[in-house]
C-alpha cells in the first residue's frame, strides 16, 4: 500500500483589486480559473473586509459556498452554506469605542456607521443595493483618516488600549476586535485538513491588510497595482510573486499557473 501524500491546494483570495475588478467590481476576466479550481474541487476561501451579507451572495454565485470565508479582514467566519457569520456581533461595542475617543480624534475618522447609504455607495461605488449589504456590519467599522500621520498614531494607540486593532487596506482604515485573516486562515485549515493530505496553502491580495496573509501562506501572489509596488520592499520573500497583470487578469494567470 502506497503511503505518498496527496497535494491539496487551498487558494486564500482577497476581493476587491484581487479576485474583484477594484472599479467595476466584475470578476469575468477570471473566468477560467474558477472554473478550474471548481473543475478540481480547489478550496477557494474569500477573504476580504466585506460583511457576510456581501459575500454570501457572491461565494454562491462563483460556485465555492461549500466552503467557509473570511469576512470582514478577519474578525468573522462564514461558515460553509450559512448567511450570516458565526458568533455573535462586536459592532455596537466597537462603534461605542470609536465614538468615545477624544474629540479631537474622533472628528477625523469617519465609517460606515457615520455615512448613509447613498454616502457608502458614493465612498466606494457600490451600487445602493450593494451599499445596504455593505451596511450589515457585524465585528468591523471600515472608514477613512482625514489628519496627520502624527495624529492617526495617537487614534491607533488609543484603539490599542482599548482593545481594538487598525488594519489599511485599499481604500479604508478598518477597525476590529484584532482576529486578521491569518488567524481564520489558520483555522480553516485545520478544518479542510483531512487524512494523508498535504496543503499547500495560496494567497492572493493587493493591499497592506493582505500582507500578512500573503507572508504566512506557502505561495503568495501580489496582484500589481500602482499603490503596492513596494508593499514588500526591499526584500521580497522568495514565495511572493508579483502578478504581471492588476486584479481580475492577473488573478486568472496566477491561478491557472498552478495547474501547469
Amino acid at each position: 500500500m502506497s503511503n505518498s501524500k496527496t497535494k491539496k491546494y487551498v487558494i486564500f483570495t482577497d476581493l476587491d483589486g484581487t479576485l474583484l475588478d477594484h472599479d467595476t467590481y466584475s470578476y469575468a476576466p477570471a473566468s477560467d480559473a474558477l472554473k478550474k479550481l471548481r473543475d478540481t474541487n480547489t478550496p477557494l476561501i474569500l477573504a476580504s473586509s466585506k460583511t457576510a451579507a456581501e459575500i454570501g451572495p457572491l461565494r454562491q454565485e462563483l460556485g465555492f459556498e461549500t466552503f467557509p470565508a473570511i469576512v470582514e479582514n478577519g474578525a468573522g467566519v462564514l461558515a460553509a452554506h450559512i448567511g450570516s457569520a458565526d458568533g455573535v456581533s462586536d459592532y455596537e461595542k466597537i462603534i461605542e469605542i470609536i465614538n468615545q475617543a477624544p474629540a479631537a480624534l474622533r472628528t477625523l475618522y469617519t465609517g460606515f456607521h457615520d455615512w448613509t447609504t447613498e454616502d457608502v455607495s458614493r465612498q466606494t461605488s457600490l451600487s445602493l443595493q450593494a451599499a445596504i449589504l455593505a451596511k450589515q456590519r457585524e465585528y468591523s467599522e471600515p472608514g477613512l483618516w482625514s489628519g496627520s500621520q502624527d495624529k492617526l498614531a495617537d487614534f491607533i494607540k488609543y484603539l490599542t488600549e482599548n482593545g481594538l486593532r487598525a488594519q489599511q487596506g485599499g481604500r479604508f482604515l478598518t477597525i476590529s476586535f484584532g482576529a486578521g485573516k491569518v488567524d481564520r486562515m489558520n483555522e480553516i485549515v485545520g478544518q479542510l485538513q483531512t487524512g494523508g493530505d498535504t496543503i499547500i496553502t495560496v494567497a492572493l491580495g493587493d493591499a497592506p491588510n493582505d500582507k500578512q496573509m500573503l507572508e504566512h501562506a506557502d505561495i503568495g501572489f501580489v496582484m500589481s497595482n500602482n499603490s503596492n509596488q513596494y508593499l514588500f520592499a526591499p526584500n521580497k520573500p522568495d514565495h511572493i510573486t508579483y502578478s504581471a497583470h492588476s486584479g481580475p487578469t492577473g488573478w486568472n494567470t496566477c491561478v491557472l499557473s498552478l495547474f501547469v
